[in-house]
């Protein structure tokens, strides 16, 4: 038994771990009759893949890229395979993921498990939208098939499933051709949520890659970075090396309070607003500026943080926004990591899929104990009145009537959990 954490650091239970080194061990761990949940490299934020009353099966050792089609671009790998693994091994080759979300330190597993997005909703949708194949492993001891075509039914309560409907053992994944690792960027500073709106709608027709940073601590007046990006066509010099750091300490407290946080924003923002324009740059700093920083969660000190990340409609997608920021500002409290972005008009075919069309918006926020527990209760109610719904991905303490508001087909995904799963996101949600 040991202490395993979520990348948002807020539990202190000890978990059973179990490592898993070939995919036979998985059937012979099952005998055990303690019901477990699998975790790949840890990055969701709250409490998807804990399970302090039962087995934690850690499968990222099983990270065999099984063949490649270097003409289809069809991958088959093992589902403890990490994003930046393929990309390191297959951009050289030219392709590339279709999908990534801000951190390429996750599995494919656990992509497909969250149903993760990125910053091309609009343009190519969610990971699970190029999923092909899903080999899936029953507690039972069968084994699965899943497609489109074949156990439809499961491979879609499985994409989104948030590891609940068995364990992926591995998965077939169209890639998309790429002429190498660079995107032609632009950086535009915006000075209202209607300029923003303006900039997002404006951009999806001719750019791919969309988001922004704002700086919540200016309320419905919020300011911020737009950043849009395409893939480049065109041959630059080679690819920079990548110089990780790791962060340097575990501060006595959070890092981001009251008093830094102003003040980061206020550099932030007009350092960027000085360099706006357009410009090359790499794949991994503009899709995972954090990635190259290891252990940043550090930085929100011994308590650990929360992450928010909301989607309501694009309707009412203006309004709510505008009413969570003045919640944030009023509050006191705030996120440097605050990050706003449009999905496009797709769904996931996933029963649990967090994306829609809308407007969704991400924050970090300093475990505070019931001075955050309040701030969050503002931002479910304007959150549930908007008819929207928050990511799992990020979650550690959504109340149980706005997930099922949020998520109607909960129910119909029942029907398809591997009974011998369960994880401590699921007995807080689904009550299983």
């Amino acid at each position: 038994m040991q202490i395993i954490q979520a990348w948002g650091r807020l539990s202190k239970n000890k978990q059973n771990i179990i490592y898993l080194k070939e995919y036979t061990d998985i059937l012979r761990k099952f005998e055990n009759n303690k019901l477990g949940i699998m975790r790949g490299l840890g990055r969701s934020y709250g409490d998807v893949a804990l399970n302090h009353l039962g087995n934690l099966w850690l499968g990222q050792g099983l990270n065999h890229l099984i063949s490649f089609d270097v003409n289809t671009g069809i991958l088959n790998c093992e589902a403890g395979t990490s994003l930046q693994d393929i990309h390191r091994t297959l951009i050289p080759q030219g392709w590339m993921l279709a999908v990534t979300p801000g951190t390429q330190m996750i599995t494919v597993g656990g992509a497909i498990a969250n149903d993760v997005h990125g910053k091309n909703h609009h343009a190519f949708g969610t990971f699970g939208d190029h999923v092909l194949e899903i080999t899936l492993l029953r507690t039972t001891g069968e084994i699965f098939i899943c497609s489109r075509q074949k156990h439809s039914e499961l491979f879609f309560a499985t994409i989104g499933g948030i590891g609940l409907t068995g364990v992926i053992l591995s998965a077939k994944i169209q890639l998309r051709t790429i002429k190498g690792p660079w995107l032609e960027s632009e950086t535009i500073p915006y000075y209202n949520l209607n300029e923003f709106f303006e900039l997002a709608d404006g951009s999806e027709q001719d750019w791919e890659h969309t988001v922004s940073w704002v700086d919540c601590m200016n309320g419905a007046n919020a300011r911020g970075l737009f950043m849009r990006a395409n893939l480049s066509d065109e041959s630059y010099q080679s690819a920079p090396v990548i110089k990780d750091k790791t962060f340097p300490l575990s501060p006595p407290i959070s890092m981001v309070n009251s008093v830094s946080l102003p003040l980061f924003n206020f550099a932030y923002f007009h350092k960027n607003r000085l360099q706006k324009g357009k410009k090359i740059v790499h794949y991994e700093p503009f899709f995972y500026p954090l990635d190259a920083i290891h252990e940043w969660n550090k930085m929100y000190g011994p308590k650990g943080f929360y992450q928010y990340q909301s989607v309501v409609p694009r309707n009412v997608g203006s309004d709510a926004t505008k009413e969570m920021l003045k919640a944030i500002k009023k509050s006191g409290e705030g996120s440097f990591l605050a990050v706003l972005k449009t999905f496009g008009e797709r769904t996931s075919g996933g029963l649990l899929s967090f994306p829609e069309p809308g407007v969704t918006l991400a924050l970090d926020f300093p475990n505070r104990g019931k001075r955050t527990e309040k701030l969050f209760e503002v931002l479910d109610a304007i959150v549930k009145e908007a008819h929207g719904k928050l990511y799992l991905a990020k979650d550690a303490r959504m109340p149980k009537t706005l997930f099922e508001k949020g998520y109607p087909l909960f129910n119909e995904f029942l029907k398809y959990k591997d009974p011998g799963i369960s994880s401590e996101m699921s007995r807080r949600l689904l009550g299983v």
